[in-house]
């Protein structure tokens, strides 16, 4: 593990209690604590993405904002739902936050996970899937995407245009060079993963494998990882992949923890998630020396060069960021991590 960052889920609404944690709120925070998460040398933040839910539903504003506000840690999704998404539109944004960041994104997309609604890219105008899941518009959008960030031009110039004119083939501005290489696939099976390798975009391995035949959800992963690395190579791409997975992982380093998380650890799950048996991976909570020994023994967390930490992020930016630099003190360390200041 050279890498680590969080995964916030960005929940909004009711808390209970008569608290309530409203969309601007929940925006505000993240980036509060992604300025304490930089100053502590962390890697990475991400945020998934939902539409038609009290989530974070459009990341790229804050991204932008995220990005304008600190100067070393990765900002990113996980995932985006390409359903949604016009790809020259999502090529345009995410060069210009790859630009401001200095080359800091780290763009998570997918097919998307299940909805709070049924077919809800087609209120979007995204319609004529034959897959129930929608997953050939997902691709044929991604497609799009890669070409346009790869700089192919894809519109006619006009020739009489008062604007400047010209012939051929007109790429999307603004243009960030190897912006692919910070590109992510979410893949949840492993024959997602080995065409994530095949076409040349990082794997961020999902928090659950629509796959079940009761082997642990770790060696699951790690075989996942390992297909898509010999996929990447055997189409002969040029160096070495980026590879992530997500584990909700609890500290408990003081009393406080203890009350909070000391009942939070399990084991693997198995359940079924659009209409597929699945496998989920389990919650680690312990002192930092059990953490430790455990995550050595979690073949797909010492396999992935990346591990982001899902966050309670309603509880606020003081109790994330104390959970963050929890783990970046007692644990990172003993995984091979090395904070970014280290690197200054």
């Amino acid at each position: 593990m050279r890498s680590f960052g969080t995964l916030s889920f960005g929940h909004y609404g009711p808390l209970g209690g008569g608290h309530h944690l409203s969309a601007g709120d929940s925006m505000l925070q993240a980036i509060d604590l992604a300025q304490g998460m930089d100053d502590l040398g962390v890697n990475g933040i991400s945020f998934r993405v939902h539409h038609f839910a009290r989530q974070q539903a459009a990341p790229m504003p804050l991204l932008a904002a995220i990005a304008a506000r600190t100067s070393r840690i990765e900002v990113g999704t996980g995932v985006i739902d390409m359903r949604y998404e016009n790809p020259l539109m999502l090529a345009e944004e995410a060069a210009s936050v790859d630009l401001i960041s200095g080359n800091r994104l780290a763009l998570g997309v997918s097919r998307g996970s299940p909805e709070t609604v049924v077919r809800g890219y087609e209120a979007f105008g995204y319609t004529g899937s034959e897959d129930p899941r929608g997953a050939d518009i997902a691709r044929e959008h991604f497609d799009l995407f890669l070409r346009a960030i790869d700089g192919e031009g894809l519109a006619e110039r006009d020739s009489m245009s008062p604007f400047g004119g010209g012939t051929g083939m007109q790429r999307i501005e603004p243009h960030s060079p190897g912006l692919r290489k910070r590109i992510w696939w979410g893949a949840g099976t492993t024959g997602t993963a080995e065409w994530a390798g095949r076409i040349g975009v990082n794997l961020m391995s999902s928090t659950l494998l629509t796959e079940a035949d009761g082997t642990p959800f770790d060696i699951l992963q790690a075989r996942q990882l390992d297909a898509f690395r010999a996929a990447w190579k055997d189409a002969g791409h040029p160096g070495e992949p980026r590879t992530s997975v997500s584990r909700s992982i609890f500290p408990i380093v003081s009393e406080e923890d203890h009350l909070y998380f000391s009942g939070s650890a399990g084991s693997d799950q198995i359940g079924v998630i659009d209409g597929m048996r699945s496998t989920f991976g389990k919650t680690y909570a312990a002192e930092p020396d059990v953490l430790v020994e455990q995550l050595q023994n979690d073949a797909a967390v010492m396999s992935a060069d990346t591990l982001l930490l899902t966050i309670p992020s309603q509880m606020g930016v003081e109790f994330n960021l104390r959970l963050v630099e929890n783990f970046a003190t007692h644990v990172a360390p003993a995984l091979g991590w090395q904070s970014t200041l280290a690197t200054v």
